[in-house]
């Protein structure tokens, strides 16, 4: 029988290509809709000028994200489990009404999204509403049933399938709409703020704080511990999936800033996208639709089923902590316990009430919870990963480090004022 230190090492040994997973996985549930339509809109409006600012919004996530991996590798908990044993229970009872708020406009927005994309994919019914609401309950059901009986590698394998399809068919629309390789990288290697009539820094702040996502960064961990990246020599692995599945999101940003700027788009949402599919196929053919679509579907469902699958993992984790919170040996989270299954079973239901409200309003909501979040998670990352005592001084926040989380939590803090309605 093999030594587990020669297995660990066995297992580090595997190609780099195999190592992207998680970050992958990260990527896929981070980018949705709105990511794709704030994209499209800024590159309307501003062109390719602003395309450092995609590459800018997956720096200031990779350096959160960064962080949460070095602090369950370096104490072997999640951020929730260290924020519980050296705070106190009170963490749970602040975050629950948050994940629950969160879960029911996220989940709404996500099949809503599915369902509008749907039904530009299949328009069998006369009224679009109806095709939202029918096709929604459909893609919800369907990852649910995946997530349930497929366990974490049919997740997985599906979510991959739903990366090639994002990424290559948006990336290929973006390169048959090319604008020239001297706008591009003048975009990505000289930083500006065109004026577009006063909405240059609005559109922006926007494009740099859409990038990736929001309380999904922290199933991260949870995923690692599917992957069994467990020890403090997984941290090299972990900084290239995260660097992997960040560039992706990246790419995929500035494609959609390129397609933007090629093609005149207005509205909100995925209605804006399924209006851009119409507009490509006037200037690339049907082809250039049925490409565009079905790129967006593969982005839209990849985050249902990346929500579907990972946020049960925060409550499960969450109602075992409330029971046990004190207990080193309180075992990791199982994707087929009660808890995890009664959650995901909700998660994946009760938001299909959000089908029949307007899908504006329920953007609107889950947009300022997003970025209320994300600054008390860069925090959470700079406070905890700042005592030697907790981490080790090969995992404590080092100046580069510290001076780019302050950077993400004024950054957030901002966008999360002026979102809910502040500035």
């Amino acid at each position: 029988m093999a030594h587990p230190a020669t297995e660990r090492n066995a297992a580090r040994r595997v190609p780099w290509w195999l190592m992207i997973g998680p970050g992958l996985l990260l990527a896929a549930t981070g980018v949705g809709s709105g990511d794709l339509a704030t994209g499209a809109i800024a590159g309307s409006l501003l062109g390719p000028a602003v395309l450092w600012a995609v590459l800018a919004g997956a720096l200031l996530k990779f350096v959160v994200t960064e962080g949460l991996a070095r602090w369950q590798l370096a104490t072997g908990e999640t951020l929730l489990e260290g924020a519980v044993r050296r705070l106190g229970p009170v963490v749970i009872w602040l975050f629950f009404p948050y994940l629950f708020l969160w879960s029911f406009f996220v989940g709404s927005a996500q099949v809503s999204a599915s369902g509008v994309t749907l039904h530009a994919i299949f328009p069998v019914f006369d009224d679009p509403r109806t095709g939202k609401i029918v096709f929604g309950i459909v893609s919800g059901l369907a990852a649910l049933a995946l997530v349930w009986f497929g366990g974490y590698k049919a997740f997985e394998r599906a979510m991959q399938v739903c990366i090639g399809l994002m990424f290559v068919m948006v990336v290929v629309t973006s390169v048959l709409l090319w604008p020239g390789t001297g706008p591009v990288l003048e975009g990505v290697f000289l930083p500006r703020i065109p004026a577009a009539d006063g909405e240059g820094l609005t559109w922006t702040v926007a494009l740099i704080g859409g990038v990736g996502g929001t309380l999904t960064v922290l199933c991260y961990g949870y995923w690692l511990r599917e992957e069994g990246r467990t020890a403090p020599d997984d941290l090299p692995a972990c900084r290239l999936d995260l660097a992997a599945g960040y560039l992706m999101t990246a790419v995929f940003g500035m494609a959609m800033v390129i397609v933007g700027s090629s093609i005149e788009v207005d509205g909100e949402g995925t209605e804006l996208l399924v209006r851009l599919s119409g507009r490509l196929a006037d200037v690339m053919g049907p082809a250039g639709k049925w490409l565009f679509l079905v790129g967006t579907f593969g982005a839209v469902w990849s985050s249902v089923l990346g929500v579907w699958q990972a946020v049960p993992y925060l409550f499960a984790d969450c109602w075992s902590l409330m029971r046990r919170p004190a207990d080193p040996d309180r075992a990791a989270v199982d994707t087929a316990s009660k808890p995890y299954r009664i959650y995901l079973l909700l998660l994946a239901t009760v938001p299909m009430i959000g089908l029949f409200a307007s899908f504006r309003e329920v953007q609107k909501i889950y947009t300022v919870l997003g970025a209320v979040f994300f600054p008390l998670l860069a925090l959470a990352v700079l406070v905890f990963n700042g005592r030697a005592s907790w981490v080790g001084a090969r995992f404590r926040n080092g100046p580069a480090t510290i001076v780019a989380l302050v950077g993400v939590l004024l950054f957030f803090s901002y966008l999360a004022f002026r979102d809910s309605g502040g500035g």
